[in-house]
């Protein structure tokens, strides 16, 4: 379970590059501000100045627990992958296709982009689920 507040998850997503600097500290388990420009994309020109101040907007939030470290801050998700995970494809479920998850499923079989192997890790999958229930 993370200590991120349930109702701020319940009722905000990430921006886009919340997101992308979120998805270096998963990746990392944590890092200073420095860590993270030093995994962003090399054609990705963000300053030094930008991803503090977003990591301390995420710390605002609640998302990032900061340490600090000689001059500086160390920061480290108290929000699970996982969590965030679970609550951008209900999001998405529920803004996009009105609440059916099962178009959403048919949207990824109609797209193409399933290989054979992922074919058969969702039938796993959903036959794992079924028994289940």
């Amino acid at each position: 379970m993370s200590k991120f507040k349930s109702k701020e998850i319940d009722t905000k997503m990430l921006t886009e590059t919340e997101l992308e600097l979120m998805t270096i500290l998963w990746r990392i388990n944590e890092g200073s501000v420095g860590d993270v420009m030093e995994h962003l994309p090399k054609e990705r020109n963000l300053a030094y100045t930008s991803v503090s101040t977003i990591l301390r907007i995420l710390e605002q939030k609640g998302i990032l627990a900061p340490r600090k470290e000689g001059r500086g801050h160390i920061y480290k998700p108290l929000l699970r992958k996982a969590d965030y995970e679970a609550k951008a494809v209900n999001h998405v479920v529920d803004r996009v296709f009105d609440g059916t998850p099962v178009a959403l499923v048919k949207q990824l079989l109609d797209s193409g982009k399933l290989n054979s192997q992922d074919l058969l890790d969702l039938k796993a999958l959903i036959n794992s689920a079924a028994r289940k229930k």
